[in-house]
């Protein structure tokens, strides 16, 4: 299954992937620095800078910043915390481009409050093209 995050909602996103991959499906998400995180943008910028900066470089934790990596650590979070969890993460796929595929509109809801993409988010956090 091809999902296109442009426009997605970033915790339905996940939580709809999560349930699916634990059902056995191969799921490839696309367009992952499109997904928004709704809040308002300095609120949620100031919450993940103080989380990456939280530890050493050495010992962790270990924060993503590039939007796909971002969005695979969301869904990794939905999952159960033993083997079964690991096993269904390799079946999943997302890519910050859409990489010449197309697939299917989910989690899109019409966002009448303030929001963040997971590009925006990512350029913050220190990712570069």
């Amino acid at each position: 299954m091809i999902i296109d995050g442009k426009n997605a909602v970033l915790g339905r996103l996940a939580s709809y992937t999560a349930k699916k991959l634990l059902t056995g499906e191969e799921i490839t998400i696309i367009n992952a620095e499109n997904i928004i995180i709704t809040g308002r943008p300095n609120d949620i910028k100031t919450k993940y800078l103080a989380f990456k900066g939280r530890g050493s470089p050495q010992h962790g934790p270990f924060f993503p910043r590039q939007p796909n990596m971002f969005v695979r650590r969301v869904i990794r979070g939905m999952l159960p915390k033993e083997k079964k969890g690991r096993d269904v993460l390799k079946n999943l796929k997302v890519y910050a481009g859409s990489n010449g595929m197309s697939g299917e509109q989910i989690a899109i809801k019409l966002i009448k409050t303030n929001y963040i993409t997971v590009g925006e988010l990512s350029k913050t956090l220190g990712w570069h093209k």
